[in-house]
């Protein structure tokens, strides 16, 4: 590697924890301050002139500043930031600086980070949609004083089934082998006339399902318990 791919390589990985933020995000407003953000952590060691540049505009502009002070040591501490930056006029040169270095050691951020964020909006567009059912099937199992794990794992399968709905990149040859296999008559409503006796987890048509959910769910910076404990 020459020296400028390692003090990129090494200004990356001291930005992951940034980077890592975007698990923790609802919406793309939110996933966008993440973004930006990671961008003025790298820009700061790769692009110290124009990162300079933009600091000092934010710290001469009295609304920008007075935000930021206002909002240090906040849950909205980075947001503020991220958008006193933006509206600097530093900003889009600073962006156009750290993607041509980026460019140099053949390292494509954009690409990098629509990764992320294209996984965490499936993620939560997925958990968002299937919800409803969620509550439904957790609202059962608290309700019925016999509950045993079987009916804890069916209840899970049902979700699992629920959020792959969701997910174009499971395949719906997949969901339709499922449905087929526990004779789902409805594949939007899962509880209609249930057989629980066909719900087998072991079963390797619901596997593809199993291991797609779980895959979705990394890709979006979380996990099918997280989402099924939410």
């Amino acid at each position: 590697m020459t020296p400028q791919e390692i003090s990129f390589t090494n200004t990356f990985n001291i930005n992951r924890p940034t980077l890592a933020l975007f698990s923790k995000c609802s919406s793309k407003d939110e996933l966008h301050i993440v973004r930006d953000a990671f961008f003025l952590g790298m820009a700061s060691k790769i692009c110290p002139q124009e990162y300079d540049s933009l600091r000092e505009s934010m710290i001469t502009d009295p609304t920008s500043f007075t935000s930021i002070i206002n909002s240090m040591n906040t849950p909205k501490g980075l947001e503020a930031m991220v958008t006193a930056a933006r509206a600097s006029d530093g900003w889009e040169g600073l962006l156009g600086a750290l993607h041509a270095v980026a460019t140099e050691v053949n390292s494509d951020l954009d690409a990098i980070w629509m990764t992320l964020e294209e996984g965490r909006f499936e993620w939560l567009c997925a958990i968002n949609a299937s919800h409803p059912l969620k509550v439904i099937l957790k609202d059962a199992l608290q309700q019925d004083e016999k509950t045993t794990d079987k009916d804890r794992m069916e209840a899970k399968m049902i979700y699992v089934y629920t959020l792959s709905l969701s997910l174009p990149s499971i395949e719906e040859t997949s969901k339709a082998c499922w449905r087929k296999v526990v004779k789902m008559e409805d594949k939007t409503n899962p509880l209609k006339n249930y057989n629980g006796d066909l719900w087998d987890c072991r079963k390797e048509e619901f596997c593809f399902l199993d291991l797609g959910v779980q895959e979705a769910a990394e890709r979006g910076g979380s996990s099918f318990e997280d989402a099924w404990e939410a």
